[in-house]
């Protein structure tokens, strides 16, 4: 018998105010109940554990999800049926466990220790409350000093200003931090380094409260340390964290294509290619275009002034074969240098934040279309 490794299909039921409850763990078996204790820890999840089905059965219902212990598959036979069950055993060779399966309207049978990362994972969807997916928007430059940072840090500023939750992420270690950029150098909060060594999963909940907030987002940004890069198995696990989040995830990217700007790109729902109005400019974005994308489908391309003779936006972006987005506009106050005045995008009425506010509303109705 194998152990079952396909996804829940369905959310868990949310308890009061919307919330999602805690799973509900139904056994006697003591060593089982530490395993499934252990697992519901890993996946930053507080259980509530009961022998049989609980009294009054409102838990029942309102769990997100509920491990039954195969020992307790005949206690709970009574119950309502509902979704979100998985009967838990360790016999492999155990044909009946099936049949109880079927008994209590289990979705899933699981067998330990086999199934132990699939549960972990399971545990903390229904516990994060899953729903749909951050809206990932990846910014690179067309060449250096285009203007990328300065978009993703206005653009990560606007959805913020809009009551999205917001996490700005800084792929670039060359970059001298997006943190710098935001006047937030300072600000407590983890940076990449730390999360060098993340693997499988990371809990989206526990990254977004590890962060600096700096102008109601969170910023994960590089330090002023000497590592310059982590794996890519860390950069998948914590954008992955992020986007679980829902929202609204924007990623600052640098020119250059390794492995782990590669997992950055596939995690990516469009991409912003920021491109200065010079040939020379339209000619180096040409070449990163071409790299980016080999990864990611959804590019399109950002023009910014001013122009050279006989180029403006619409020229630009049929020259690289892209959609246009628009043209980025310049604000005088980012002029100064950095961290004596706001942060890109600040001023409300200000050109580049209606710019983003416009792409922030096309961009979210074309994914809930989607």
């Amino acid at each position: 018998m194998e152990t079952v490794t396909a996804a829940v299909t369905h959310e868990g039921q949310p308890a009061a105010g919307g919330r999602p409850g805690r799973p509900l763990i139904v056994t006697e078996d003591e060593d089982l109940l530490d395993d499934l204790l252990r697992l519901c820890a890993a996946a930053g999840a507080t259980a509530e554990v009961h022998h049989g089905v609980p009294q009054p059965r409102g838990s029942w219902e309102a769990a997100p999800l509920i491990l039954v212990g195969d020992d307790a598959a005949r206690r709970v036979r009574g119950a309502a049926r509902r979704r979100g069950v998985v009967l838990v055993g360790r016999d492999q060779d155990d044909s009946g466990v099936w049949k109880r399966a079927v008994e209590i309207g289990a979705d899933h049978v699981l067998m330990l220790p086999d199934g132990e990362q699939w549960l972990v994972d399971r545990i903390a969807d229904v516990t994060e409350g899953v729903g749909r997916p951050a809206l990932t928007v990846g910014v690179i430059g067309g060449r250096g000093g285009a203007g990328a940072s300065t978009l993703a840090c206005a653009l990560a500023v606007t959805s913020a200003r809009e009551g999205l939750r917001t996490l700005l992420v800084d792929a670039d270690p060359l970059g001298g931090g997006l943190d710098v950029l935001l006047g937030g150098e300072t600000t407590e909060g983890l940076r990449w380094p730390a999360f060098a060594a993340s693997r499988g999963r990371v809990g989206g909940g526990a990254l977004e409260e590890s962060l600096p907030q700096l102008h109601s987002l969170r910023v994960l940004s590089w330090d002023r340390g000497d590592r310059i890069a982590v794996p890519p198995q860390a950069v998948r696990a914590v954008l992955a964290a992020a986007r679980r989040r829902g929202g609204t995830v924007v990623v600052d990217l640098p020119r250059r294509l390794d492995d782990g700007v590669a997992e950055a790109l596939a995690q990516l729902d469009l991409g912003i290619l920021v491109v200065p109005a010079e040939l020379r400019a339209v000619a180096a974005a040409g070449r990163v275009a071409s790299a980016v994308g080999m990864v990611l489908r959804d590019l399109r391309v950002a023009v910014r002034g001013p122009y050279a003779p006989g180029l403006d936006d619409r020229e630009v972006a049929r020259l690289l074969s892209l959609p246009l987005v628009g043209e980025v506009p310049v604000e005088s106050a980012l002029q100064r240098p950095q961290g004596s005045g706001s942060p890109p995008g600040a001023a409300v009425r200000g050109p580049l934040a209606r710019f983003c506010k416009q792409f922030w509303e096309r961009a979210l109705t074309e994914a809930g279309a989607a």
